[in-house]
């Protein structure tokens, strides 16, 4: 069994901000825990200074037992791998199922696996009986480090993540699987290998309900030591013993699961901001003291020790330092804007997807609010990004949009190479020619501001979501389309979100997974794996 030690953990980024400077906690045999904070907290950096990928500048951390470790994206496809990266995430595009699958094997194994490929590639070239020997004893060598059993191993997972035996997929690439098939893969693996720690970050990003319920019935029911990123409210309520929260620098545990975490975290709040005041108070009231006394010593000289003994009072309590001050609230304010449009906003008459759906009629109207469900692959971000007026999504049929409809898509990838090596100002003043000043304005609404000159690429997945959401407003869009929207928005953020839909001036249709955010919709479609597209009374997930 395992169990995962961090201990006054501090570390400054690249850019001189010091993220935190006192991170500790215990996640114990057993015990799966969730790690939550902001967007731009730090909880990603965490789990690389865990693994060792990052250095941190005080503090140690420490785990007992094997560590298998899940990032946020599965390959470097899609942001800037940094230096010893974690091995998933440092995969290339062209990463095949059994690349994937390897990295994340018990290290013996991936070595035994390396000397045994070197072996079969010499034997290509030289058929010496010293080279069948070396072949020989690779194999004997992965035999006993346990790789044939491994094999088993990765034809269980591959069977319950793609429909298909290992050696039928082993050389598929990566990228061909949906997001959903190669989080629903790697998990496999992890859950049921070896390690006894598991690190995920972001494990529910991409999975539909079925997959999600799938996973929270596993994260109970193992006996691993698990420490996880997520946001998703309904995992956290269903999943998480325990709550770790980075918030000012610092963290805090809650035991009791996220059912009563909001009362505790306003509870903590209330008294970090009780304490602070009474130290306050106090200080106050001995530099007032220091103050009197320093009158009375001018005109009565006897009053001199007094007034020395009480300096070195209040030298001490200074030098003690304050109480932890309770972390400032994030305040976003999204503004989403809307205006009127013709009463029907989206007509479909006959409509198909080619390959994914059959025809069908739909009538969506100004106001709605309406959620399209169903498992990966149905078309569901298909039919948002026709309606968006993605000329490449084949059809039959007709639809059309209402008088005064503007769509505003949001993509769920945040795959926009087009912003990659700009900053955040640059992208606005190019797209909604907004000087410094209006833009730094804006996104500070968004809680962006310190990130305005910070490249699109490098921002949190959260950070570029917001981002997302900041352009929505400027665009003047009357139909918002959102794919996924809550995928990697902090609790608050996804909440400010719902927030600013609930008073939005016209229609907004969602492709979610997310069961909370879900709840607040009018009309629900589901899209089967046979292709029907039919209206339901309530959120249907398969």
């Amino acid at each position: 069994m395992g169990a995962i030690e961090v201990n006054g953990i501090a570390y400054r980024l690249p850019t001189g901000r010091l993220l935190f400077d006192d991170v500790s906690f215990r996640v114990g045999e057993g015990i799966t825990a969730a790690l939550v904070g902001d967007n731009g907290a730090g909880k990603s950096t965490l789990f690389k200074i865990i693994t060792g990928v990052l250095n941190a500048d005080e503090g140690s951390t420490s785990v007992s037992g094997g560590l298998g470790v899940m990032p946020q994206l599965l390959t470097g496809a899609a942001k800037k791998v940094e230096e010893n990266d974690t091995a998933l995430a440092s995969l290339g595009l062209n990463a095949t199922v059994a690349d994937a699958l390897k990295v994340v094997s018990p290290k013996r194994i991936q070595e035994a696996m390396k000397h045994v490929e070197a072996c079969e590639l010499a034997m290509m070239e030289d058929e010496s009986e010293e080279i069948q020997m070396k072949y020989a004893h690779a194999l004997a060598e992965y035999a006993d480090a346990g790789g044939y059993d491994n094999e088993i191993l990765w034809d269980v997972c591959c069977q319950a993540a793609v429909g298909m035996e290992y050696e039928k997929c082993k050389f598929r690439e990566l990228k061909t699987l949906s997001g959903g098939q190669a989080k629903r893969l790697i998990l496999e693996a992890l859950l049921r290998g070896p390690d006894q720690v598991l690190l995920l970050d972001e494990p529910d990003n991409y999975l539909d309900v079925p997959a999600k319920n799938w996973l929270e019935d596993q994260l109970r029911e193992s006996s691993k030591t698990i420490l996880l990123i997520s946001h998703d409210r309904t995992l956290l309520t269903r999943a998480a013993d325990r709550i770790i929260t980075i918030e000012g620098g610092t963290s805090w545990v809650h035991g009791k699961g996220f059912g009563t975490y909001y009362e505790a975290r306003q509870e903590r709040h209330e008294r970090l901001g009780e304490l602070l005041k009474r130290w306050e108070d106090e200080h106050q009231r001995l530099k007032d003291l220091v103050q009197t006394l320093h009158m009375q010593t001018k005109s009565s000289p006897a009053m001199a020790p007094k007034y020395r003994a009480m300096q070195t009072r209040l030298k001490r309590f200074e030098e003690a330092g304050a109480p932890q001050a309770p972390p400032p609230p994030q305040r976003l304010k999204m503004k989403l804007k809307g205006g009127r449009t013709a009463v029907r906003a989206i007509v479909c008459k006959n409509l198909q997807l080619t390959d994914l759906t059959k025809p069908f009629d739909m009538e969506l109207f100004y106001g709605e609010r309406v959620a399209f469900l169903g498992g990966n692959g149905t078309g569901k971000s298909h039919f948002l990004r026709l309606l968006g007026g993605d000329e490449t999504v084949r059809h039959i049929g007709d639809w059309k949009l209402g008088s005064r409809v503007v769509p505003g898509w949001f993509a769920q990838t945040h795959d926009h190479p087009e912003w990659s090596r700009k900053t955040l100002t640059e992208i606005l003043w190019e797209e909604k020619s907004l000087q410094i000043a209006a833009a730094v304005g804006t996104l500070s609404r968004y809680g962006l501001g310190a990130q305005s000159d910070q490249l699109f690429l490098t921002l949190s997945g959260g950070q570029q979501a917001r981002f997302q959401i900041c352009l929505l407003e400027l665009s003047g869009a009357t139909l918002l389309l959102l794919d996924e929207p809550t995928d990697n928005l902090d609790i608050t953020s996804s909440e400010a979100l719902e927030a600013a839909l609930d008073v939005f001036d016209g229609t907004v249709l969602t492709v979610t997974h997310d069961r909370w955010f879900v709840q607040n919709f009018d009309r629900f479609f589901l899209l089967d794996k046979e292709g029907n597209v039919k209206e339901v009374q309530e959120p249907v997930w398969t």
